[in-house]
């Protein structure tokens, strides 16, 4: 009898703190803000009032100051993603490079071109296309032999190395 209570105190005890780390972990997380008021940051704002959410780049409208290159596009339009995808057989880390062209509307003055990428001394152990992307000199790479990107289209490619670089958009030419 006094082990089938001391059972039932340790289940339940385990069962609290269980619990208990369930609700911390989903405060860690920001399941419920609500219920920790004061505590997590305040919303931004942009000038135009509009809330900052820099993980939804294509909800963005309006935004307080952009890079502007020509009439139709900015260097703000050009998103660059990448993530580790499946090693190669060798055991060679391998990334995905994505570039995606954030224009919108069918404006022929937001097919961006000559795009440039901040690479380092990029080099990969998988072959790459040289016309998708290229490095031409210490920290800088064409993306698309430098032909222009068209608005909603995205252009990708895979690198093998040990580690990721950290790439981003040095430069881009719009047309007038």
């Amino acid at each position: 009898m006094t082990s089938s209570i001391s059972r039932r105190r340790c289940s339940t005890a385990t069962a609290a703190f269980a619990m208990a780390l369930l609700v911390f972990l989903a405060f860690l997380s920001g399941c419920y803000p609500a219920l920790f008021n004061g505590l997590t940051d305040p919303p931004r704002t942009t000038s135009n009032g509009g809330h900052h959410t820099a993980h939804r780049k294509l909800l963005q409208q309006g935004a307080a100051k952009t890079d502007r290159m020509g009439e139709g596009c900015s260097k703000d339009d050009i998103l660059l993603i990448q993530g580790a995808t499946p090693p190669l057989p060798s055991g060679i880390p391998t990334y995905t490079v994505e570039v995606l062209n954030t224009c919108t509307g069918s404006d022929p003055r937001c097919a961006i071109s000559r795009i440039h990428i901040s690479c380092g001394w990029f080099s990969s152990a998988r072959l790459i296309n040289p016309g998708i992307f290229r490095r031409l000199r210490y920290n800088d790479c064409l993306l698309n032999d430098g032909r222009p990107l068209l608005p909603g289209s995205s252009l990708s490619f895979q690198y093998a190395n040990s580690f990721p670089y950290p790439l981003s958009i040095s430069s881009a030419t719009c047309p007038p």
